[in-house]
């Protein structure tokens, strides 16, 4: 429903560079460029984030975007990895760390295809969620494949990214299939635990914690 509501007013607007602040950080946002500043989904996110021991603890954000929650999470003391499959977004993320003076590491890749295996203390994502196949870099920021593919690649390659104490979460709403992406984390052992939810003007978000699913209620 969000997607609907906004999604032909911003591909006008966001056809230009935008500078957006929040927080104190600074962002440039460049065409094609998921921008934070209009989704409830990253705000809600870093607003809960903001309330987690962060520092000095290694966080991953998978799909980084323009980098406000990376640069938010380096400003908390993180050691953090930003990373993005479209090219504009890491030359966004290079320009908005050099605005921001932070230190961030930017690695361009699909999911994991080029971040070195290790293990993170914070994994968080607010991943694309609505099903269907994207066809061109910006879209990747919006639809996660009609079957689901990016969170199927989420959960398959998780476990080479965390230990047995990280914190991983993921920001969701109701406007997506929260039942397809729960049957995905159990095909591959993982557990979405629902411990917060928010509604904003149109919908509803939730921050999941993902965990083994042994060690969850269930599947979602």
């Amino acid at each position: 429903m969000a997607e609907r509501f906004y999604r032909p007013v911003l591909v006008r607007y966001l056809s230009a560079t935008r500078m957006y602040g929040y927080k104190g950080i600074r962002l440039e946002v460049s065409p094609g460029v998921f921008h934070p500043g209009f989704f409830f989904s990253s705000k809600y996110l870093l607003r809960f984030l903001a309330r987690q021991p962060l520092k000095g603890r290694s966080f991953l954000e998978l799909g980084a975007g323009s980098g406000l929650i990376s640069l938010f999470a380096a400003r908390q003391g993180a050691v953090v990895t930003a990373t993005d499959i479209n090219p504009a977004a890491i030359a966004c993320l290079e320009r908005n760390r050099a605005l921001n003076g932070s230190s961030l590491e930017i690695i361009h890749s699909d999911l994991y295809d080029r971040i070195p295996a290790q293990p993170y203390d914070v994994v968080a994502v607010n991943p694309p969620y609505y099903r269907r196949d994207p066809v061109s870099d910006a879209e990747r920021a919006w639809y996660c494949g009609v079957n689901g593919e990016y969170f199927d690649g989420f959960f398959r390659g998780l476990a080479y990214y965390v230990h047995d104490r990280s914190n991983i979460w993921m920001v969701l709403c109701e406007g997506c299939d929260l039942g397809m992406i729960g049957r995905l984390a159990a095909c591959h052992g993982w557990g979405l635990d629902r411990i917060e939810s928010r509604h904003n003007v149109i919908e509803r978000d939730y921050i999941f914690q993902i965990k083994p699913l042994t060690e969850t209620g269930g599947i979602l």
